[in-house]
């Protein structure tokens, strides 16, 4: 078993927090995981890209090849048409690679493209999943679990239980109170549920 993972999003995203919440959950499983990232221009508003590969077995590199991952997880529609073309055509099972965004564009650049446009082009994959991510984190009570929204949205695709990735968010968020652990549980089982 082997899942190929680029994550995608704009720096202040949650782009790195979600690779840590699914790299561990999977060591949790005992599963291999490998993960590299390049971090953007600037901290905030700056291009994030993150590798993550797990796998059953050892994973002699951490890079993802283009064309190879079984899923693309975007924070925002215009990064993950800006690395469409690491997913996979076809993967082992004979399914196509996942395509799952926020819907919600996070406007960094004057010239940011048509949003309607972006999202027709990210539908034309043929699995791919729009999530309206912002509405979803309001209604789990904390705007700013948007990036547990995409993990919730990212499970199915992963080869990790469900229960072990609540646990992992539990003791992620355990620090900040009852009241964050509850809204990002809430959260993540929402993403979940918006797309099966």
């Amino acid at each position: 078993m082997k899942r190929d993972v680029i994550l995608a999003g704009v720096g202040g995203q949650g782009v790195l927090s979600v690779g840590a919440i699914i790299s561990s959950a999977a060591v949790e499983e005992g599963l291999e995981v490998r993960q590299s990232e390049v971090h953007g221009m600037a901290q905030r508003g700056g291009a994030v890209l993150a590798h993550l590969r797990i796998s059953d077995k050892a994973i002699a590199s951490d890079l993802v090849p283009r064309g190879a991952a079984d899923l693309i997880l975007a924070m925002e529609p215009l990064e993950a048409l800006r690395y469409a073309n690491w997913l996979s055509a076809k993967l082992e099972s004979g399914e196509p690679g996942a395509m799952v965004s926020a819907a919600e564009p996070l406007v960094n650049i004057p010239n940011y493209p048509d949003i309607a446009g972006i999202i027709e082009l990210l539908k034309s994959f043929p699995l791919c999943r729009i999530v309206q991510a912002a509405s979803l984190a309001k209604e789990a009570g904390l705007a700013q679990s948007v990036n547990m929204v995409m993990v919730g949205a990212a499970s199915p695709f992963l080869p990790i239980k469900t229960e072990t990735l609540e646990a992992t968010i539990k003791k992620m968020f355990s620090g900040k109170g009852a009241d964050k652990v509850e809204a990002n549980l809430k959260a993540f089982a929402l993403g979940m549920n918006a797309v099966k």
